[in-house]
């Protein structure tokens, strides 16, 4: 009885488990249904000032680098972070220059964090195809087994007790897929916020 249980869960992933076609032809390996834009677009996050003259200059002060990284950290709440950005630049001697500094560091760091979040769900969707697959296979190899005469329990019980295992791992990485998707967005958002931070004490 309990095998009968393992094999109806088999047979039911098995026949649930679908990929949609991808909304963009580009990306088919993109599984959120937001669409995927690869990287932020500097004009969308940052009205402020042009940031030519300090590009990848904020890497050389190790004051600005270091408050980048708590800044851009998501534990790091976002009003502790702009309170952050605050002090800083009224402690600036420069305040324009500080605050260029700063935003170039985050647009660099919220940028790379983001295509790691992006390659991450590609590569989990990968595997997600894969593990589908299998789940097909052994539930077919299940039902062969099935209609032997006579069957062999101790097999059935085996590939029945995988296929449940299987669609267990397979049911946890599409939670996390679900959680994952918001990211991207939740990182633009903060880029956003903090830019806008920024561009307020420069003004």
């Amino acid at each position: 009885m309990k095998y009968r249980t393992a094999i109806a869960v088999g047979l039911v992933a098995a026949a649930t488990i679908r990929f949609a076609h991808a909304a963009d032809p580009r990306y088919p390996d993109w599984p959120c249904a937001q669409a995927k834009v690869p990287e932020i677009s500097l004009a969308a996050v940052w009205a402020g000032p042009p940031l030519d003259d300090v590009s990848g200059k904020w890497r050389e002060d190790a004051t600005v680098g270091s408050l980048v990284a708590k800044l851009a950290a998501r534990r790091t709440a976002l009003e502790e972070a702009q309170k952050a950005i605050t002090e800083h630049l009224n402690a600036a001697t420069d305040k324009t220059r500080s605050g260029k500094l700063l935003f170039a560091g985050l647009f660099d760091v919220l940028n790379g964090q983001r295509s790691q979040v992006l390659n991450g769900l590609e590569r989990i969707t990968r595997k997600q195809r894969e593990a589908a697959d299998k789940i097909r296979s052994d539930t077919i190899a299940l039902q062969a087994l099935q209609s032997e005469a006579p069957p062999d329990q101790t097999k059935i019980g085996d590939l029945g007790n995988q296929l449940v295992w299987e669609t267990r791992i397979f049911e946890d990485r599409s939670r996390v897929i679900k959680f994952v998707c918001e990211v991207p967005t939740a990182i633009d958002q903060r880029l956003f916020a903090l830019g806008r931070t920024i561009q307020q004490e420069i003004e």
